[in-house]
């Protein structure tokens, strides 16, 4: 049940990797495979009993035939926080199901489920774990994910208000702005948009947005655990989110954005409010510059933790603060992390009261730390090579659940002790399909740039590896660029190793875990600044492997990654061929089309007309006349984030320019397609992106001079 992959393989079946497509024969010892996506399963959303008797979890798994995925509720037994029995799965096999959370006396669950037809968002629903358990069913009044008053005799949750209209008359709202000064002749004829708003459109929302006035917003409902009417807590002009009960009961906190409509406010402006469950308006508790976030009430109910940013570009810290029995702030909120130089991320309480809990990346992992109170000590619980997530922990503190992944593993579901120290594996969803395969481990490289910063990456070796054989190698760049690669599972970079790369990953400067400085290095200077690091750490894998043809290197990536891929080429004649995914091509129409001018805004240190130069001179089109590598440009026509428009620019440019070139648009599809698109198009992207590879660099390949 818990065997996993040596990554070892048969050196003879090097000459086929080199040559041809990925190798079919000897299938025990075959790499991955696009098509090898439709055998993956995907595991998370865990959510551990109050009493640390059973795990919750979901189970992802792809509908190859029906093109989608299907996920489930799942559980895991524990008796003294050890894994007792096979998982099994809890929720019907023919409903979608999610988001499981429990009670507080650890009796009931509930899940998110989709169970009829025509219900999209999905309903809430419970079902008994003790005895005599029986059908799920529905609580009268409960009408979104549940969360409980600590002693279970409430139920709060978040949703936007019923306004009575029928469906069919709600359908177009707000297509017509209700500020417009056009008119409009035939409501009935007309199917079109009239936008006022700058805010009509957002990645992953295949349909243009109403206008935000006539949007509905959540608000916090409250309603007796065995069911009622519901009564509606507040009246807001904005989304409420984050909510959590105060240890008696009797308060709820909440998170909320008062200005989240005003359109040229760019300031961090979410607070933390708290209302009573009964009566009384709610209250705003913080006033700070930024944004604070994620509270969470200790054990005992007399501190609060949270988040706060004080603006765009600075620090995220892990607050705490005395609470007075009114649940208002008694006194100054402290800061945990203010000598900490990574960024934390939502806090959970030990058990104790006396620390705080919370997720951090740390270099290419993302482990469980802790911080005292006082904020003297901060101590990392789980350790390794690896990537710990969907951390959830037992009322007593005694046991903790969360997913793990790593560069051989897609995630899976762990248990350990409180204290961090016995780790045991619960679940092997992934074990069968793997232990047929060949993937290669990752392996650690660092370099130094010229002002003496270490950047750290990872390098994979072909599938068949035989030491003193020329290979190709590909250049992988992440997205962001405030984000990061690291020891977690990479389908795409396997699948490269499978056709005969060599696969090069790093975190250059912009990117998060290495502190606040290093994440904001690149700042007014995209791929002005960065490529250094990119071009520094090619030279560092041909130092480390001989064997890597400088000829034959090729460079890929998305999002950000897509913009460095085209920067790269455009400035650079280090790379023989390119592959660009929901790429930036062009700042200033970028701008025009995208739903997150917030980011160049700060980044570029303004609009375009306001750094006109600095758009121009970041933008890759402006160098397109020196791009000579062929190039994939890959691109989904749903992406608002970065439209396609960009995209069919640098595809029209080096058409023009008689460069080796293809555009793939893929239909029904956001910019996050690699992730979460639909089966059978994120499988075509890999194929295509192996595909393009193996004919530029391995296949045909062409003389590339370096520098």
């Amino acid at each position: 049940m818990h065997h996993r992959c040596t990554g070892r393989t048969t050196a003879t079946l090097v000459i086929a990797w080199l040559i041809l497509a990925p190798a079919t024969a000897t299938a025990q010892h075959r790499g991955l495979l696009p098509t090898d996506f439709y055998s993956e399963v995907g595991v998370g959303e865990v959510a551990i009993s109050p009493d640390g008797a059973l795990v919750a979890f979901t189970v992802t798994t792809v509908n190859e035939e029906e093109n989608r995925r299907h996920r489930e509720v799942w559980m895991q037994e524990l008796r003294g926080g050890r894994p007792e029995g096979e998982p099994f799965r809890f929720t019907n096999p023919t409903r979608e199901a999610n988001a499981p959370r429990w009670s507080p006396d650890s009796g009931v669950l509930s899940f998110q489920s989709r169970r009829d037809e025509g219900d999209d968002a999905g309903t809430t629903w419970f079902a008994r774990v003790t005895f005599p358990g029986g059908e799920a069913y529905q609580i009268e009044g409960v009408d979104a994910a549940p969360v409980w008053s600590p002693d279970g005799t409430w139920i709060a949750y978040t949703k936007r208000p019923d306004d009575g209209a029928p469906d069919e008359d709600a359908e177009r709202d707000g297509w017509i702005a209700p500020d417009a000064i056009t008119n409009t002749l035939d409501a009935e004829r007309f199917d079109g948009r009239v936008i006022t708003s700058m805010r009509y459109k957002r990645d992953g929302t295949l349909t243009l947005r109403p206008h935000p006035s006539t949007e509905a917003k959540r608000q916090l409902f409250v309603v007796a655990a065995d069911g009622d009417v519901p009564v509606q807590r507040t009246h807001v002009a904005f989304d409420v989110g984050g909510l959590v009960w105060s240890a008696d009961g009797e308060r709820l906190y909440f998170t909320g954005n008062e200005l989240e409509d005003d359109e040229y406010n760019r300031d961090l402006t979410t607070d933390i409010y708290l209302v009573g469950r009964e009566s009384g308006d709610p209250r705003k508790l913080t006033s700070n510059p930024g944004s604070e976030s994620a509270p969470a009430v200790s054990p005992t109910g007399n501190r609060l933790a949270f988040l706060q940013t004080r603006a765009r570009g600075e620090a995220t810290n892990l607050r705490v603060v005395d609470l007075a029995a009114n649940g208002t702030f008694r006194g100054i909120p402290r800061n945990l992390t203010r000598d900490w130089d990574m960024t934390p991320g939502a806090p959970t309480w030990a058990a104790t009261g006396e620390a705080v809990r919370f997720l951090a990346g740390v270099s290419g992992d993302r482990h469980l730390f802790e911080v005292t109170v006082t904020g003297d000590l901060i101590r990392q619980l789980t350790t390794g090579d690896r990537q710990v997530g969907s951390v959830s922990t037992s009322e007593d503190g005694l046991v903790i659940a969360y997913t793990v992944t790593d560069a051989v593993s897609p995630a899976e579901v762990f248990v350990n002790r409180g204290d961090g120290t016995l780790q045991r594996r619960v679940t092997s969803f992934n074990d069968e399909w793997l232990a047929g395969l060949s993937l290669q481990p990752a392996e650690r490289l660092t370099w130094t740039i010229a002002d003496g910063t270490e950047i750290e990456g990872w390098l994979i070796r072909p599938v068949g590896y035989e030491a003193g054989r020329p290979y190709p190698m590909i250049l992988k760049i992440h997205g962001g660029p405030h984000g990061a690669y690291g020891n977690t599972f990479f389908r795409t970079f396997h699948i490269l190793s499978n056709a005969g790369f060599f696969v090069l990953y790093t975190n250059p400067r912009g990117s998060t875990g290495y502190g606040h400085a290093f994440t904001y290095a690149t700042k007014e200077g995209w791929g002005e600044i960065d490529s250094e690091d990119y071009l520094t750490g090619v030279d560092a894998a041909l130092e480390r492997y001989p064997e890597i043809d400088p000829t034959r290197v090729g460079v890929s990536g998305g999002s950000y990654g897509g913009y460095m891929t085209n920067w790269l080429t455009a400035t650079t004649n280090r790379f023989a061929a390119a592959v660009t995914s929901r790429s930036i091509t062009n700042w200033e129409s970028w701008y025009g089309a995208s739903d997150a001018q917030g980011l160049t805004e700060f980044e570029f240190g303004g609009t375009p007309w306001e750094q006109r130069e600095r758009y121009r001179r970041l933008s890759p089109i402006s160098y397109v006349e020196q791009v000579t590598a062929p190039t994939l440009i890959i691109h989904s026509e749903n992406d608002y984030r970065t439209p396609i428009g960009d995209g069919e620019q640098w595809y029209m440019a080096l058409k023009k320019r008689e460069i080796p070139t293809e555009l793939i648009r893929y239909p029904r599809s956001s910019h996050g397609l690699s992730r979460s698109g639909e089966p059978w198009l994120l499988v075509d992207r890999l194929e295509r992106i192996r595909s393009w590879f193996t004919h530029w660099l391995i296949q045909q390949p062409g003389p590339q001079s370096s520098r």
